[in-house]
């Protein structure tokens, strides 16, 4: 399962390496308004920082993202950024590990936190998917920033690319 899911993440990583390949230095660091005025570096910070937060995790059992350090070279310069999710996809090859998952659900008035029991493997699973969701609110910036083409799977959920594959039959 590990290298079918490693070569997954690594693939979704790929393309992203690809568009900010293509966009320019400006488009990368352009306000959405369709996005909260949110960029399409923040995003992808937000992307490669959770995968940095598990790869901490890993290495002293717990993970929290909400804790992440949040780097805000990855969101303003686009090379570092490309260098860096290649050092995060070779970087992920690691044998199944129990973790701790750590999240604060508490508000102002309430400081709850929660504690869960985890796996690296499910943990991969989690950035895998939160991966797709974010390059899928990236389309949409892409869309307002620039006239890249992007794949037609870029985005999408698998389950969603094997639903159409059998639509269209």
């Amino acid at each position: 399962m590990t290298m079918h899911l490693n070569k997954t993440i690594s693939s979704l990583l790929a393309q992203l390496q690809n568009l900010l390949e293509e966009l320019s230095d400006e488009q990368y660091c352009m306000p959405v308004i369709a996005l909260s005025n949110a960029t399409l570096g923040q995003h992808t910070r937000h992307i490669a920082e959770f995968y940095l937060e598990l790869d901490h995790g890993y290495q002293n059992g717990i993970v929290n993202y909400d804790n992440r350090k949040r780097n805000y070279k990855i969101e303003t310069f686009r090379i570092f950024t490309i260098h860096l999710l290649q050092e995060i996809s070779a970087g992920m090859i690691k044998e199944n590990k129990e973790l701790k998952l750590i999240a604060d659900y508490g508000t102002a008035i309430n400081d709850e936190i929660c504690i869960v029991e985890t796996n690296y493997f499910r943990e991969l699973l989690y950035n895998l998917e939160h991966t797709v969701h974010h390059m899928a609110l990236m389309r949409i910036g892409v869309t307002a920033v620039s006239g890249i083409i992007l794949p037609v799977d870029f985005g999408v959920a698998a389950s969603t690319i094997k639903f159409r594959k059998t639509c269209a039959q």
